[in-house]
Order: structure tokens, then sequence, then C-alpha cells
């Protein structure tokens, strides 16, 4: 005998409704995955069963289940949290946009240790990409230079034979 289900959705909206909206959202992943777990539960199916054809845990989909039940729609829209808050103040980060426009170009490791040097702050190189990114500055990955090139390598090029 099937163990009962314990908490029923609620029909916050018609199936043909829930079946538009999904034709809409096929780019959005998230949303739609969510959806499809709806559907399954107006169809009647359990909320394990629905979670794990959208592939999901049981109690992930309980969750999404009382958020479609709190709040409808608006409920299963993920949430971002942010990330976590920089480490420079909103000031120190101007500063160093004044600090980084007084050259035309900068390495990232560089960049890292004049932060580090003005504020006390250690980022990643990883993170300072990000900062550049943000601060709307092109950065360009660094590559080796050939030690058997010779300085006068582009006019050598040039030189008609």
């Amino acid at each position: 005998m099937p163990w009962s289900e314990q908490i029923p959705i609620q029909r916050r909206m018609t199936v043909d409704e829930l079946e538009s909206r999904i034709k809409n959202l096929e780019k959005d992943t998230k949303i739609l995955k969510r959806l499809y777990f709806v559907k399954y539960r107006y169809e009647g199916t359990s909320v394990e069963e629905s979670a794990q054809r959208v592939g999901i845990t049981r109690n992930e989909g309980y969750i999404w289940q009382r958020r479609w039940n709190e709040n409808g729609y608006e409920g299963i829209i993920p949430r971002y949290a942010g990330g976590r808050p920089m480490k420079l103040s909103s000031e120190e980060f101007t500063q160093l946009q004044e600090l980084l426009s007084q050259r035309s170009t900068w390495t990232t490791d560089e960049v890292r240790t004049l932060i580090y040097e003005k504020f006390g702050v250690e980022y990643t190189l990883k993170q300072i990409r990000i900062i550049l990114k943000k601060l709307k500055m092109k950065y360009g990955k660094p590559f080796t230079h050939d030690y058997r090139r010779p300085d006068d390598a582009e006019s050598l090029l040039k030189k008609p034979t």
C-alpha cells in the first residue's frame, strides 16, 4: 500500500496557464524544471516521484512545493543572495579605479600587489580579473616570450628580400 501524501499541492493557476508558462520558459531551465515538478504534482504523482522525474531530492521537492503553495509562481523563482560582500569599501574601490587609470597597462599580479600595498587586502588572481571586469577594464592573459627572439624581430620581418 503506497504512502499517502501529507501535504497537498495547491492549484494556484490552471493547467493551461501552467503549460503556457512552460512553453514560454524553455530557455530558463531552473524555472522550467520547477514548473514541470508542479505539473507532475497537478497530475497526481507523489512528491517523491515528481522529484525523481525532474532529478532532484525528495526534500528539495517539498521545499519547492511549500514555496509554490505559499507564493505561487513567484515562489519558485530562484533567489540569489548576491554572494560575499567586497573586501574594499566603495571609497576604496573608487580610489583603486583612479590609481589604475594613471597607467595604460597593468598585469593582474601588479594590480593584486597594488591593492595589497594601498589597502591591505589580499585577492586571488581570479578575483582581480572579476574586479577589472567590474571596472570595465580589459586585461590580457600573459604569454611567454621566446628568449631566442631577436630584439629587432619586427624590422627583420619587414625587410624586403
